[in-house]
C-alpha cells in the first residue's frame, strides 16, 4: 500500500512538498496563524506539522489555514479509537479535500498506561481504519516510524514515514528499509544560532524531556551512540548528529546530508529563538532563505 497514492490526482509527496515547517504552537492567536500559514505557503513550505495532536484539535486549524497541507505529527493510537478517528478523518476531508495528512505513532511506555505491543497494535489500529465505515486511505497516513519493523509496516500499510530525532545515518537506514516508494519525512531540529554554547543549550534544552524516553533511546544506541552520548543532558556528539546548527553553509549542509539520505520531504522544527503570537516567523522566512534552493 505504502505507494504515496492519496485516492484523488495527487500523491503523498506532492500534498506535503519537500519543506514543511513542524510545532505545537501552544496558544497562538488564530488570526495570526490564519496569516502566518499564508506567508508559509508563499515561503515554499508544504506542510504545517502539529505536533502532538489529534485530527480533532487539527480540524480548526485546517479550516483557518488555506493553502497548505496539515498534519498530526503524531496523533498517539492509545489517545483516540480508530473508528472515531476514521468518522473524524471523514468529515475533515468533506469539508476540505486534500488538505490532512494522518499521522499516527505508538508514544511511549513512559507515557502510556497498559502500553503493550506496539508493533501489533499498530497494525491492529491500521486494520480498524481498514475496515471502517469511511476508511482512511493507505495514501493519507504516515507513520511516526523509527526501528526496522516499524519502519516495514509503514511501507506495507500507510503512505511512508515521519521519523522524528534522527541522524542523517538513520534516515538512510530507514530509506534502505522502506524502498523507493513511500515517502521519507523526518523531522529536522534546526537552532538558528552560531555559538556552539549557546547553539547546544538550547539544543539540549529541546532534547532534554526525550532522552527519557525509551523508544528514542534505544534508537539512537542502535544508531551507534553509547550510554555515555545520552548522559548529562546529551553529548556533544549526539546534539551535533540530532539538530542542525551554526551559520547557513552548516545548515545547508546538514539538510543536504538529509536529502543525500534519501529524504523525501523534512519537516523542520525551530528550536529557540524569538516567536511572534507563539510563532517563529521571523525564524521561518530565515529558514525559508537559507533552503530556497530545495524547491
Amino acid at each position: 500500500m505504502g505507494d504515496g497514492t492519496t485516492g484523488g490526482t495527487r500523491s503523498l509527496a506532492e500534498l506535503i512538498g519537500r519543506r514543511g515547517v513542524f510545532g505545537g504552537f501552544p496558544g497562538a492567536d488564530p488570526a495570526l496563524l490564519t496569516e502566518a500559514a499564508a506567508e508559509l505557503a508563499e515561503l515554499g513550505f508544504g506542510t504545517v506539522w502539529l505536533g502532538h495532536s489529534t485530527v480533532e484539535e487539527a480540524a480548526p486549524v485546517v479550516a483557518a489555514v488555506g493553502g497548505i497541507t496539515v498534519g498530526t505529527a503524531i496523533q498517539s493510537i492509545w489517545r483516540h479509537g480508530a473508528a472515531d478517528t476514521a468518522a473524524r478523518f471523514a468529515e475533515l476531508e468533506a469539508a476540505h479535500p486534500g488538505r490532512f495528512v494522518l499521522g499516527l505513532g505508538v508514544s511511549h511506555p513512559q507515557m502510556v498506561t497498559g502500553y503493550r505491543r506496539p508493533l501489533a497494535s499498530m497494525s491492529g489500529y491500521l486494520d480498524e481504519l481498514d475496515s471502517a465505515g469511511r476508511p482512511v486511505p493507505a495514501g493519507r497516513r504516515v507513520l511516526a516510524a523509527l526501528g526496522p519493523r516499524m519502519l516495514g509496516l509503514a511501507a506495507e500499510r500507510a503512505a511512508g514515514a515521519l521519523p522524528y530525532l534522527v541522524t542523517s545515518a538513520q534516515v538512510a537506514a530507514a530509506r534502505e528499509t522502506l524502498g523507493t516508494g513511500p515517502v521519507l519525512a523526518p523531522e529536522l531540529g534546526v537552532v538558528l544560532e552560531t555559538d556552539p554554547e549557546r547553539a547546544r543549550a538550547l539544543a539540549r534544552e529541546a532534547l532534554s524531556f526525550y532522552l527519557g524516553l525509551t523508544n528514542y533511546t534505544d534508537n539512537w544506541l542502535r544508531g551507534g551512540f553509547t550510554a555515555e552520548d545520552l548522559s548529562g543532558g546529551g553529548s556533544d556528539r549526539l546534539v551535533d548528529a540530532l539538530f542542525a546548527w551554526g551559520d547557513e553553509d552548516r545548515i545547508r549542509a546538514r539538510v543536504d546530508e538529509f536529502r543525500a539520505a534519501g529524504a523525501d520531504h523534512i519537516a523542520f522544527q525551530l528550536v529557540g529563538g524569538a516567536a511572534e503570537g507563539g510563532l517563529p516567523r521571523e525564524g521561518w522566512r530565515r529558514l525559508a532563505a537559507l533552503t530556497a534552493a530545495e524547491g
